[in-house]
């Protein structure tokens, strides 16, 4: 493991252990066993394990959070939620689907494919069952350079070394989308390689390439310690064709990365990208949903506390942007009840 990503892996896990600590859970597919209170006198008990991602990312710390409320508030509702480390979007897709699971954090795109029968989700057809609960926070397309490489905005990238990512990624599809918009291929790069996320950093910083992008929620460790190694900009993505990228996706949304997150980039960097979704099936019981729902709206200060990318969440914009599928009943319920839809 190089260094960097070392770095990044070791920041991502303390913090990861931090909230498994909080919880008195870890991250297993296996609902919880021999718990402190014996099943069988709570026969109202329900069990709830929302899908995450790598515990080094956001996705598993945010739902980590979501459990925490949860669980806070145990002797009200009588549920008991657990985390599961997963391989993110598209796993939690397909085991909320199998009925492996209860809820996933998922991207909007993938949110919106796997509801449409589209993209890799062509084969097995549309989720007709899958409906949303909440947006989370932006996962802002984060294009990174080297300071020193010349580029000021998104449209100077061409004609330079662009790592444009590990082939089948989610941060290939994503740039190769704003490229398209842009009328650009590969070839109007010097070099284009194709390195996956946890070499890129390494590479800017070596020298190795001038520019590299990937979705991700901020602050994120990653660009963190690529900052910190060596001087590095974040660029604006925000022309004309992003603006009509936006206009034509629903599952897309505007999005800015606050000044002074990393190192030496102390202006505010517009740019766009998906949300990161909370979602279920039709099928998950109503006041389940509903009371998950009310736990994380009603502590709303407490939530956003729990975690750096949290904070700039806003109730208004979680009950609709970035959401494909259609909301589910208990969620519908509680936003008509606070006044949100």
């Amino acid at each position: 493991m190089n260094r960097i990503a070392a770095g990044a892996f070791a920041l991502g896990l303390a913090f990861s252990m931090a909230v498994g600590m909080a919880l008195g859970v870890v991250p297993s597919p296996v609902r919880a066993q021999g718990s402190e209170q014996d099943p069988q006198a709570l026969p109202q008990q329900r069990f709830l394990i929302i899908g995450t991602g790598a515990v080094t990312g956001v996705y598993y710390p945010a739902g980590g959070a979501i459990c925490r409320l949860i669980n806070q508030a145990r002797s009200q509702h009588n549920i008991r939620c657990a985390v599961e480390a997963t391989d993110g979007s598209a796993y939690n897709l397909t085991a909320i689907r199998a009925g492996e699971i209860d809820m996933g954090v998922v991207q909007s795109d993938w949110q919106h494919h796997a509801y449409k029968g589209t993209a890799r989700f062509h084969d097995v057809g549309p989720f007709s069952q899958l409906r949303s609960v909440f947006g989370l926070h932006n996962e802002p397309l984060t294009v990174l350079v080297r300071a020193d490489a010349g580029i000021e905005k998104f449209d100077d990238i061409k004609g330079k070394r662009v790592n444009i990512g590990a082939p089948g990624s989610g941060n290939r599809a994503t740039l190769e989308t704003v490229m398209k918009a842009y009328g650009w291929t590969s070839k109007d790069f010097s070099e284009a390689t194709e390195l996956p996320v946890t070499e890129q950093a390494e590479a800017l910083c070596e020298n190795r390439v001038d520019v590299v992008a990937f979705t991700v929620g901020h602050p994120n460790s990653w660009v963190h310690d690529a900052a910190a190694t060596c001087p590095i900009k974040l660029v604006q993505v925000n022309g004309a064709p992003v603006k009509r990228l936006i206009a034509d996706n629903p599952f897309l949304a505007r999005a800015v990365i606050p000044g002074g997150t990393y190192s030496g980039n102390e202006q505010e960097t517009e740019t766009f990208g998906v949300k990161a979704t909370l979602v279920t099936s039709a099928w998950a019981d109503a006041d389940l949903v509903y009371e998950v729902v009310k736990v994380v709206f009603e502590n709303f200060n407490e939530f956003q506390a729990l975690h750096p990318a949290l904070q700039v969440l806003n109730r208004e914009t979680m009950v609709t942007e970035g959401l494909s599928a259609p909301l589910h009943d208990g969620a519908a319920r509680y936003f008509k009840e606070a006044g949100l839809m």
